[in-house]
């Protein structure tokens, strides 16, 4: 693998990872269980560390880095991969989900504040003095009523001078002054539905219809998916697999129909219609799968 110096060369070398067969899995797992095979437990992790990746996608929106979501992802995956049982009848995909998002899911709730309002030294004498200065400028409205003032681009510059700090870090820092917490699970009296963020971060994965529906679908994006590539010639599974399940290292996907026309030295019309022909021939593998 190569030296990963930040979050975009890591996303780019995991998905570059080999995926395994279905075989491939129940050996190494059999080998882990029954022999503590320690190589084979790296490899079932590795395999799945794009999954990571993909899961720490969706809770973004919480305000968390990904590269902590993604870290404590991998967390869960090694339980998962430590806890399966190859003799169950489900692929580690399926497993590891619950236990990634359950790390996931703790790691949100220890960390759910937004932002850390001050945690540096110099955070912190901006923050007391921002919030003294701030005291200062109430001003009176027409209702009579004590307003607080946000902060003049003059008094941002004065602040930041004072206390030798950049002006976008005393921006930065009048933003968090002014927002709040949001609780996880909030009070309702009124009757109404809540979507409070915990809705957000119930885990469903257990529930006997998705338990059913992930089995069906790991069985057509692994096993099903490399017999229906197996019924098309060369050609076919190289524009299929290049216009659907190519991933590059910027999250975009392969190559382009005038890309693959090129290099096939047909029209870009031509290879639309072999890769529309290519996947109703798929279709067809999978349903009778």
């Amino acid at each position: 693998m190569p030296s990963l110096g930040n979050l975009d060369a890591y996303i780019g070398a995991v998905n570059r990872l080999p995926m395994l067969t279905a075989d491939e899995e129940l050996s190494l797992a059999r080998r882990l269980r029954d022999q503590a095979d320690v190589s084979a437990a790296g490899q079932l992790v590795m395999s799945h560390l794009r999954l990571v990746v993909s899961v720490s996608r969706q809770y973004l929106g919480y305000g968390l880095p990904q590269g902590d979501l993604i870290q404590e992802g991998n967390v869960g995956l090694m339980k998962a991969v430590r806890r399966f049982d190859p003799e169950q009848g489900v692929r580690l995909v399926s497993y590891a989900l619950h236990w990634i998002k359950a790390e996931i899911h703790e790691y949100i709730l220890r960390n759910w504040r937004m932002v850390k309002v001050a945690t540096t030294k110099a955070q912190r004498k901006l923050f007391f003095n921002l919030r003294s200065l701030k005291q200062s400028l109430k001003a009176v409205g027409d209702d009579g009523q004590m307003h607080r003032s946000t902060l003049s681009p003059s008094e941002v510059d004065r602040v930041a001078q004072e206390l030798s700090v950049k002006p976008t870090d005393v921006i930065e820092m009048e933003t968090r002054l002014s927002g709040g917490d949001v609780a996880l699970d909030p009070q309702v009296d009124d009757g109404e539905e809540a979507y409070a963020p915990i809705a957000y971060l119930a885990d469903d994965s257990g529930e006997p219809t998705q338990v059913l529906e992930a089995r069906r679908r790991d069985a057509l994006y692994g096993d099903g998916l490399m017999q229906a590539l197996d019924v098309l010639d060369a050609r076919s599974r190289r524009i299929v697999e290049q216009r659907w399940l190519q991933v590059n290292d910027d999250g975009s996907g392969g190559m382009t129909l005038h890309e693959l026309a090129a290099e096939y030295g047909v029209s870009a019309e031509r290879i639309r219609q072999i890769e529309v022909a290519a996947l109703k021939k798929m279709r067809k593998a999978l349903e009778v799968a």
